[in-house]
C-alpha cells in the first residue's frame, strides 16, 4: 500500500486532467492507454490535490471504476 506522505514532491505523479484516452479503441487498450498514462492508478493528481484511491472488498471493482472514468 502506497503511503501518501511519501509524495511530498508531488511533480512526480501524473494529474488525471491530463489524461486522454481515445474512446474508440476497445476497452482492454483503453484500460492499458489509461494505466500507461496515469502510472500509478492508486496515487495521483487531480488539479492542486493529491487522491490516493483505495477499494473496499464489497463496494465497485476496480475494473468498475476504471470504466466509469473511460468510458
Amino acid at each position: 500500500m502506497t503511503d501518501i506522505k511519501e509524495f511530498k514532491n508531488t511533480e512526480s505523479l501524473v494529474d488525471i486532467n491530463d489524461i486522454s484516452v481515445d474512446k474508440n479503441l476497445p476497452k482492454s487498450e483503453r484500460i492499458k492507454e489509461y494505466i500507461r498514462q496515469i502510472k500509478n492508478p492508486y496515487c495521483f493528481k487531480c488539479g492542486d490535490f493529491v487522491v490516493k484511491a483505495r477499494y473496499s472488498n464489497n463496494g465497485l471493482s476496480i475494473e468498475d471504476c476504471l470504466q466509469s472514468i473511460i468510458i
